[in-house]
């Protein structure tokens, strides 16, 4: 099994117990071994990496613009998570990497009601940086979305 450290910079630790580290891709990566595979969350195509990824297009202080790639995408970080080290990552890490951060917390079990103060304690004080991402994030769709959990 090749997960993050706990307490690494960046990690997340959800209560299911799966590590996933949050960054931005403006600073340089924090030391420390490579992801295994990432979702990307911009509005243009990241550059190449040496690890499996995956882009979600996503313009800065807005919304996902496909919806149901968006969750695809995060369930397969949320599923990967439990066996491989994770990065969602975005150009600054906090408010595209914080929703997604809170979708996925969501999908591990978190009250969607309650999964942006959880992100906010966990991850960074001021994810999730907009109104309609806050909304986004409490929608009924991602409840129940992951394997037994939600909902």
């Amino acid at each position: 099994m090749n997960t993050w450290e706990p307490g690494a910079a960046g990690v997340l630790q959800l209560p299911s117990g799966r590590l996933i580290r949050g960054r931005g891709l403006r600073r340089a990566p924090p030391p420390g071994p490579d992801p295994d595979f990432a979702v990307y969350l911009l509005g243009r195509a990241p550059a190449s990496v040496e690890w499996e990824q995956r882009w979600v297009r996503w313009p800065d202080f807005w919304l996902p613009t496909n919806e149901d790639e968006a969750m695809d995408a995060l369930r397969e970080a949320w599923l990967r998570a439990e066996y491989q080290r994770v990065e969602i990552a975005c150009w600054g890490g906090r408010g595209r990497t914080g929703t997604a951060l809170a979708c996925i917390a969501v999908l591990d079990g978190v009250p969607a009601r309650q999964a942006v103060s959880f992100i906010r304690e966990h991850y960074h004080p001021r994810a999730v940086e907009t109104p309609w991402q806050r909304r986004y994030v409490t929608r009924r769709h991602w409840e129940g979305a992951g394997e037994g959990r939600g909902g």
